[in-house]
């Protein structure tokens, strides 16, 4: 786990609501606190939709960015909101490959990107989670730095906490 405080958060809420910088996270749920406080759950319903067709378990962020950014546009900032995003499954089962061959990628929950701002301060924070206990920390410090080289690829301002 490793955290970073997001430095321009003009810059950042550009990268989270208006560009497909984070489009291909799944997203697993939010929370929006303006003038109410809105809570979404990224898990897919699965009847809503005609049967046959192969659904993941959770929206990929591209398919509920415009509603959060609905949300969250005007002339105030939210007093704070929280966003838990996971790599996609295609992608945890490339990083396992390639930083842990050891490891089977079915035994990954996930691979978690938490973003938090309260009024004043914007945060992210990386976490992983497995199905049964490891003391391997391989997939960790690999998780950890792939958000930093993603932070660092798209020009995300940001200081190590």
């Amino acid at each position: 786990m490793i955290a970073f405080s997001l430095t321009n958060i003009k810059e950042f809420m550009s990268h989270l609501l208006l560009s497909d910088t984070f489009d291909y996270f799944s997203f697993i749920e939010g929370e929006i606190v303006t003038f109410n406080t809105f809570k979404i759950d990224g898990y897919i319903q699965k009847d809503f939709f005609d049967t046959g067709t192969e659904l993941p378990e959770y929206s990929p962020w591209k398919n509920v960015r415009d509603y959060c950014f609905s949300i969250i546009r005007g002339r105030r900032t939210p007093l704070s909101f929280r966003f838990i995003f996971s790599l996609s499954r295609k992608n945890i089962e490339r990083l396992v490959t390639q930083s842990t061959p050891s490891l089977d990628p079915a035994g990954v929950q996930g691979l978690y990107l938490n973003i938090h701002y309260d009024g004043e301060c914007l945060s992210c924070v990386t976490g992983t989670s497995f199905k049964t206990f490891t003391m391997d920390k391989s997939l960790e410090h690999a998780w950890d730095e792939m958000v930093e080289s993603f932070l660092k690829q798209k020009n995300i301002e940001f200081e190590k906490k």
